[in-house]
């Protein structure tokens, strides 16, 4: 029973040796890694409120894009600190970190389609060419914006048919905003007979734009002869409206020009072709 008891002490003391032994050897490499933990936790905490609030000053950055490189800020500076914390206790943090490269190495390449439309999505966010509620054409197709954050696009076409465009696709081609300017100009193209007296033909067509009441006088209209075609003398005319109006002052003038020819007995002449016949 005493050899027991003498095994059992003598094991204790061991034990505490080691215990005491090992915390001499590693208290103040665990101290120094859960102050680093503390203190880099902290710093990612400001870093990210300080991002967040320099670019929440700047007007043209979206809030989503705000959020999207504060987060961005605050990892950063966690991965930094969990290699410092790693290296306090003797691990090889140089190996890691290229393992780590070469992984991210490959997830990059295996989602550069993604990571692109994240890249113009970015780009789209800071620059602004559009924004929702804005009529454009880009990526191959047109609609008014509905939707845009860091990977698609998604418009509406006047159908009310829903695309979703890759922002890639959007940031790479050229894009038409229809929506940026408060005024646009309207363009016609009318084609009078030759037989038609030009001069009465010019104040037919500037009568039915003094008519419209949402035509502006500045800039001013104009209504000139742009050429002469295979069967008729065709007309140019141009005038401003409102953006909201385009439409709707395009389909009524059309409707008034045909109508104000008519009473005016002027001809819109269809296509014709003369023929000449010889004979042996």
């Amino acid at each position: 029973m005493e050899e027991t008891s003498k095994e059992t002490l003598a094991m204790i003391q061991q034990i505490w040796q080691t215990a005491q032994q090992s915390l001499t050897e590693y208290g103040l490499d665990v101290v120094a890694a859960i102050v680093i933990l503390i203190v880099g936790v902290w710093i990612a905490g400001r870093v990210e409120a300080v991002i967040k609030k320099a670019l929440g000053r700047a007007k043209r950055v979206d809030a989503m894009l705000v959020s999207f490189f504060a987060s961005a800020g605050r990892y950063l500076v966690l991965i930094f600190v969990g290699v410092a914390v790693l290296g306090r206790f003797g691990i090889e943090t140089t190996s890691l970190i290229a393992v780590l490269g070469a992984a991210g190495l490959a997830i990059g390449l295996a989602l550069q389609g993604t990571l692109s439309n994240v890249a113009a999505g970015v780009m789209l966010l800071i620059f602004r060419p559009f924004k929702v509620g804005d009529f454009i054409e880009g990526g191959g197709h047109a609609g008014t914006v509905k939707t845009l954050n860091l990977f698609f696009t998604e418009l509406a076409t006047p159908d009310n048919i829903q695309i979703v465009v890759p922002n890639s696709d959007v940031w790479g081609t050229s894009i038409r905003n229809f929506s940026t300017h408060a005024e646009r100009r309207v363009d016609f193209l009318i084609g009078v007979s030759y037989d038609t007296d030009l001069d009465q033909a010019m104040a037919a067509l500037n009568d039915v734009i003094a008519a419209e009441p949402r035509i502006k006088s500045d800039p001013e209209p104009m209504v000139a002869v742009s050429e002469l075609g295979d069967s008729s003398v065709n007309f140019v005319v141009r005038v401003w409206t409102q953006n909201a109006d385009y439409f709707p002052v395009r389909f009524d003038m059309t409707k008034a020009i045909k109508e104000k020819l008519d009473a005016e007995k002027i001809d819109i002449p269809f296509p014709t072709q003369t023929l000449h016949v010889v004979k042996d």
